[in-house]
């Protein structure tokens, strides 16, 4: 059964008792902390089954971050892994869930301020920024950064998500100082860029750099590792060790033009891939994982992506609500 986008307002109009707001706090901080096992999801897929309430609880968490914008980023970086800042993170969601939409404005004075990056996307959006020595930086979804330009060098601090950068000359150079390295650090260790167009992506227990034009030297953070990658390869790497280099995916960067190519991917990974730019809980059943996905879908509007996916695949998109999605075996019954 399909949920409909007026779901918003009634849902929101329902009072939630604090024991079910808590939970759903849970839940929420959890999930976007990166952290949560299988077995987990599944609990927590029979909780939101379980009453109508824990669901319009969900509904009601994912309403609250997405209309604070910075704070999607903020809950899946490598803060919410320690249980104070957790425990603190899902009191002030679930204090916003129950006052909401009094609590708007309180938000953005709670807790999570002192998590805010200097520039992050929500859900679903991407942003490109012009760095003050020249550079571009593109914004992938549930992305946040920090620009830290000093005498000695251009960083940047990529907090969550991923990025990707076009580096410009260092405007110093030309004032005959020396040329300040460009830098993108994330929690396993940096890229210097060597004049350079490259993506750099935290993927909360490893990182990942792709090259497309120049050249990059990736270190690791205990700084044992050091590799250089060239145009058309890439990498991951976590704080002690680097992976083999491998060919770059020749789709690499798409995002950055709001949209996500694929090429005979199988459709589990597909979902994982797209359910980064939609709230809420998107899955793929096993019976149909290892189906095989080809093309470019225009991420603007990931339910028509879905609807593609079912025309192109023998599957069907079964919507227990809004937020909870799942990609089955055309037939089936959800």
């Amino acid at each position: 059964m399909s949920a409909s986008a007026g779901e918003a307002g009634p849902a929101a109009a329902h009072p939630l008792t604090r024991q079910v707001a808590s939970r759903a706090a849970e839940w929420f901080v959890l999930i976007q902390s990166g952290e949560c096992t299988p077995r987990q999801r599944g609990e927590f897929e029979t909780w939101l089954a379980h009453d109508p309430a824990h669901a319009r609880a969900w509904q009601r968490a994912i309403q609250v971050s997405d209309r604070a914008g910075s704070v999607p980023p903020a809950l899946g970086s490598p803060a919410l892994r320690r249980p104070r800042n957790r425990r603190e993170a899902v009191r002030s969601l679930m204090l916003l869930m129950a006052a909401a939409p009094v609590g708007w404005l309180a938000w953005r004075l709670a807790p999570w301020q002192q998590w805010s990056a200097t520039h992050a996307t929500a859900t679903g959006e991407q942003r490109d920024l012009l760095l003050p020595d020249g550079s571009r930086v593109w914004l992938d979804t549930a992305s946040a950064i920090d620009i830290d330009f000093d005498d000695t060098q251009r960083l940047v601090w990529l907090r969550s998500g991923a990025v990707l950068i076009e580096t410009a000359h260092d405007p110093e150079a030309a004032t005959g100082n020396a040329a300040r390295p460009f830098l993108v650090r994330t929690t396993h260790g940096s890229a210097r860029a060597i004049g350079t167009r490259f993506i750099v992506r935290d993927d909360a227990l490893r990182s990942q750099v792709a090259v497309l034009q120049g050249a990059v030297e990736v270190k690791t953070g205990d700084g044992r590792e050091v590799r250089r990658l060239q145009a058309g390869q890439q990498l991951g790497f976590d704080a002690s060790r680097i992976e083999a280099v491998r060919p770059a995916d020749p789709f690499a960067g798409q995002w950055a033009r709001g949209v996500l190519a694929v090429d005979d991917m199988r459709l589990d990974s597909f979902a994982a891939e797209l359910s980064r730019y939609r709230s809420g809980l998107l899955r793929c059943e096993a019976a149909v994982a290892g189906l095989r996905i080809t093309g470019a879908f225009q991420l603007d509007d990931t339910d028509a992506v879905l609807r593609n996916v079912a025309r192109l695949l023998p599957v069907q998109v079964l919507y227990r609500t809004r937020y909870w999605v799942t990609l089955a075996p055309r037939g089936a019954t959800g």
